[in-house]
């Protein structure tokens, strides 16, 4: 037994020990650097790893114990020496690949990493195509193109432009890149992105070449996607041959804010050709870290040991070294050796023409990439992490723009909040979405100087002329038609396109071709839809904005305002022996004649007593009361009311006058003046209401609306050609085998009705709508064609067009079938009846308050001064009261004063007499 227990401690140790001896750390692991020294991008990237690589050796909490190597090859900016530099650092059992830079070598590395299983962490190849699962050991640390020319196309997008021209160099980068841009155009509906290439190597010739073949076309809007190029050469080509002008627009991906982020102050000179350039730069966050790395690569320059400044690449190129590094860490800490073997014949690749038979695969590569797919840390990049596809999760994109040799930053991009005027990280956690109208960046300063959006297309002179489809009419010529078979092309709608191209500020080269063979009115949605076609660019003409054709091209602004409306024959009522009675209803008329016969026995109540007008024979009363009645009507009365109560109620009857005669002179006015239309037919309903045939222009999209819109049985539908079938065809009517009216836009009926007296429109237009010029989708012409109508119009230009073509005989007027004017009801006026009846019988019942009081007092009097021996009976028989009483107020106010004084004076009662009656 103790024998047996010696011998399982012995073997106890010793696996203890072979584990130990397994486990152990290694002094160092390589790792394989390859790039291009001597560039943009490798002058910032190198000194940033050899900085990486010191701080990691420098600290204790990651590789404790092992040194990390960082074998460094030059790739000469060549993909061929690229490569055998590649396979002499692979021969060094490194364990990783950083790099390269260019996405062309980064294709033919990644084949040999898919052989050898070793992971490449690359921090400046963006091509899109290298995510894909053809190379599964590609990792990347930048963002890819995907994501800049989402941003690129969002940008060109966010300011209107659809027509764009790409200038890339022609290799992988530039080739997927640009592909991947045209992909994006095509989810915002572009119209037309247009590919220029250059060659890897190209020289000033080759830009100048190509720049004056891309002036040959309409865009000017530009986005260039090269290799970082100190030199700038395509933007001081392009100022050479005057293409930095206002005209037109340059993007730029982010290989420009590379280069320029590099230049040291003495070179900085070089961004005067750069002004109003838009270009992208990776967003980097603000941190303490990136603070203090600058602080060390500014003392880094004061030495002497940088011949670059600092750019994100340089960064990215930090962060990559250390993502290498903590993969490395957790590797090494979970127990895993870095071992190799050797494979006659590589898996997984199609290269075994390179004959790799003898190199090494790493056996722990597939265990690496784990590691290096669930690095997160914070960097000076930001939080390095990375998404499924093996790309580092994108913090976005910063707008920048050039201005007077100083770059500003107009805005930022990222996948949540798209394009905003705060940083991506300040905006986290708020409810903003990523929406259109969220959409906002800061004043960008264009090629001209100026922050007004410069159009960004022209038509170019080399360009084939605008091809401009004419419908040939047969009838209503005077809109459009060939004149006499001499193909010049004249008409209203003609001179008002012409008069609009001389408020664009470019040239149109256009040519008119004619559609329609001349004997009918050829079918307007045919040649529309042409456009869409791309058999026409345009189409000027009697082009009716309506629905179905707006869906399938763009219009300019209406250039004339029409709709659907109802012809029908008519005659006038204008010319009546009575139609001076019109403005009043009958009751009107009796209530103010029954007025002036009130008023008149009122105010002669009232004045009788006290006013000698109103005095005399009766028959005088009479005239004079009714005359001074009358007369009020016209103010030329003679007689003046005396008394306060009459003057209150000859007030409020000239009030009550006023405002009768006002109207009735408004409303003569206008019965007098509008010419007046009758016809069976009053509007739209009773038209669809009746079984009467109906006609229509042939060509016109009154069929449709009628057919279809209104459910107007087609068999219903008489289809006319000309004019002259118009006039027949009404004349004729609906028993006799033509229409009772005719449905059609309001410019031709004008133009019929100007020539005829017979037949009038008939309400108003039941549709709304109007004419203008057809562009294709999303043409750039149809938006200035639409500013220089409204200069047009602003300036009376296309009045004056108008009028030179429809206004020779006088400007038509509208016959518009209209009920007679509304005649004046008495209940419109019935509150001031009220209120000027109430005041006249409230006058008349003071005024008989006033004499019954008066006259009751005068018979007191009387009683109380008559002597004993007087013969008045005491009780005096009723009649006989009321014939005093009428007596007593038949006399002058001055004649009852007296009789009072006398009853005072002399007792002896006196009768009062009718005299003066």
């Amino acid at each position: 037994m103790k024998h047996l227990g010696f011998l399982s401690l012995l073997m106890i140790w010793v696996v203890s020990q072979s584990c130990l001896v397994g486990c152990k750390k290694p002094v160092s692991v390589n790792v394989g650097v390859i790039f291009t020294f001597d560039s943009v991008i490798g002058r910032a990237a190198k000194p940033a790893m050899e900085a990486a690589s010191s701080d990691i050796n420098e600290t204790p909490t990651i590789l404790n114990g092992t040194r990390l190597n960082l074998i460094m090859a030059d790739a000469n900016c060549n993909a061929f020496l690229g490569s055998i530099e590649a396979y002499q650092v692979i021969e060094k059992e490194v364990v990783a690949f950083i790099g390269p830079q260019s996405s062309s070598l980064a294709h033919m590395i990644s084949s040999i990493a898919n052989g050898l299983q070793v992971p490449l962490v690359s921090y400046a190849a963006t091509d899109p195509s290298l995510s894909a699962k053809q190379f599964p050991f590609f990792v990347r640390t930048v963002q890819s193109d995907s994501n800049q020319m989402n941003v690129m196309a969002s940008l060109v997008d966010f300011y209107g432009w659809k027509e764009a021209i790409a200038i890339y160099v022609d290799d992988d980068y530039g080739r997927n890149g640009i592909s991947a841009l045209n992909d994006e155009f095509d989810k915002r509906m572009a119209k037309a992105f247009y590919k220029f290439p250059l060659p890897s190597n190209f020289t000033q010739s080759d830009i100048e070449t190509l720049l004056n073949e891309s002036k040959l076309l309409g865009p000017r809007v530009y986005v260039v996607h090269v290799n970082p190029d100190p030199q700038l050469r395509i933007f001081s080509t392009a100022e050479k041959l005057q293409m930095m002008t206002g005209d037109y627009v340059w993007f730029a991906t982010d290989w420009l804010s590379t280069t320029i982020d590099s230049f040291t102050p003495v070179n900085r000179t070089a961004l005067c050709v750069l002004q109003g350039v838009v270009g992208l730069r990776q967003h980097i966050p603000e941190s303490n870290r990136k603070k203090d790395f600058m602080a060390r690569w500014r003392k880094m320059q004061q030495k002497g040991l940088l011949k670059s400044e600092l750019n994100t690449y340089g960064l990215c190129a930090y962060d990559t070294v250390w993502t290498v590094a903590h993969s490395i860490d957790k590797y090494i800490n979970d127990g895993n050796n870095f071992t190799y073997s050797l494979s006659g014949k590589l898996n997984d690749t199609k290269t075994s023409e390179m004959h790799l038979e003898k190199l090494k695969v790493f056996d722990g590569g597939a265990i690496l990439l784990e590691h290096i797919m669930n690095t997160s840390f914070s960097g000076l990049t930001g939080q390095v992490h990375f998404s499924s596809d093996r790309n580092i999760v994108t913090s976005g994109y910063d707008v920048i723009n050039i201005d007077k040799m100083v770059v500003h930053t107009v805005g930022y991009w990222s996948d949540v909040f798209g394009f905003s005027i705060s940083p991506p990280e300040t905006l986290r956690g708020t409810e903003k979405g990523h929406s259109e109208s969220d959409q906002k960046l800061g004043s960008v300063i264009w090629p001209s100087g100026k922050t007004k959006r410069p159009r960004g297309w022209v038509i170019a002179d080399d360009e084939r002329p605008l091809r401009v489809g004419v419908p040939r009419r047969a009838s209503f010529v005077d809109f459009v038609t060939e004149l006499n078979g001499t193909h010049k092309i004249a008409g209203y709608c003609i001179d008002v396109f012409t008069e609009a191209l001389k408020f664009i500020p470019y040239n149109v080269p256009y040519k008119f071709e004619l559609f329609g063979d001349g004997r009918s009115n050829p079918n307007y949605n045919r040649l529309v839809k042409m456009i869409a076609d791309d058999v026409f660019d345009a189409v000027v003409g009697d082009i009716a904005i309506v629905k179905n054709r707006t869906k399938i091209v763009d219009f300019s602004q209406p250039y004339i305002t029409t709709g659907l409306v109802i012809v029908a024959p008519v005659h006038n009522t204008k010319s009546s022996a009575w139609v001076f009675l019109k403005p009043f209803t009958l009751d009107m008329w009796c209530m103010t004649a029954g007025g002036f016969f009130i008023i008149a026995v009122v105010i002669w109540i009232l004045e009788h007593r006290v006013n000698d007008a109103f005095r005399g024979p009766p028959r005088r009363q009479l005239m004079t009361m009714f005359m001074f009645s009358v007369s009020t009507l016209f103010k030329t009365n003679q007689e003046v009311t005396v008394s306060t109560l009459g003057r209150l109620v000859m007030v409020v009857w000239l009030f009550l006058l006023m405002v009768i005669t006002s109207s009735y002179t408004a409303n003569l006015t206008s019965i007098l003046t509008v010419q007046q239309l009758s016809s069976p037919i009053t509007g739209i309903d009773s038209l669809i209401a009746s079984s009467w045939p109906i006609g229509y222009q042939v060509g016109s999209f009154a069929y449709g609306y009628l057919s279809d819109t209104l459910n107007i049985h087609k068999s219903r539908l008489v289809k006319l050609h000309s004019p002259e079938e118009y006039e027949t065809a009404l004349r004729l009517g609906p028993d006799n085998g033509g229409v009772a009216a005719i449905v059609d836009e309001l410019p031709y009926v004008e133009l019929f009705l100007s020539k005829q007296t017979d037949f009038g429109i008939i309400g108003q237009p039941f549709t709304k709508s109007g004419w203008g010029f057809a562009f294709q989708r999303d043409s750039a012409l149809a938006v200035d064609m639409s500013t220089a109508i409204l200069k047009l119009s602003e300036n009376g230009k296309l009045q004056e067009i108008h009028a030179r073509w429809f206004c020779k005989m006088g400007c038509p007027g509208e016959r518009r079938g209209k009920s007679e004017p509304n005649q004046l009801h008495l209940v419109s006026f019935w509150g001031l009846y009220l209120l000027c009846g109430a005041i006249t019988l409230a006058a008349l019942l003071i005024f008989i308050l006033r004499m019954v009081r008066q006259y009751a007092r005068y018979s007191r009097r009387q009683r109380k001064f008559s002597r004993p021996s007087s013969s008045v009976q005491t009780s005096t028989r009723c009649s006989q009261v009321i014939f005093n009483f009428f007596d007593f107020i038949d006399e002058k106010e001055e004649a009852i004063k007296k009789m009072f004084m006398q009853c005072e004076v002399n007792p002896v009662p006196e009768t009062p007499t009718s005299s003066t009656t």
